[in-house]
């Protein structure tokens, strides 16, 4: 499997994880909008990312995963309000803020060496 495979599949599974949080929140109106937020960031890098892979240029991919980069962003706060607002617990939340630390770091570690491989070429 190549590397994007990988990366690619950590963020399909990162999505279905947070499909399945999100269905947990349910129970108040804050609850169902923090539900609906999350489930709309935290989808989004998988086809993000997919679109990148498949990008037209250069500049297109880095576009493309700066949005997915910006959507894990997102998806790292509205797990923070989750926590602080004690909608669930610190153990429920964890493994999903430390995935998407990490999905973080790899993305933008993607976007740092597009970078410096497209100022080479200049």
């Amino acid at each position: 499997m190549a590397k994007g495979d990988d990366i690619q599949e950590r963020l399909i599974d990162f999505a279905v994880n947070v499909i399945q949080l999100s269905s947990k929140l349910a129970n108040s109106a804050a609850e169902k909008h923090v539900a609906n937020q999350l489930l709309r960031s935290g989808t989004s890098p998988a086809p993000n990312y997919a679109e990148a892979r498949s990008a037209e240029s250069p500049k297109d991919f880095l576009h493309k995963l700066r949005v997915a980069l910006k959507e894990l962003n997102e998806t790292k706060i509205w797990l923070q309000i989750i926590l602080r607002s004690q909608m669930m617990s610190i153990d429920e939340c964890y493994q999903f803020q430390n995935e998407c630390d990490e999905l973080c770091r790899i993305i933008s570690a993607s976007i740092k060496t597009s970078l410096r491989k497209n100022h080479s070429q200049c």
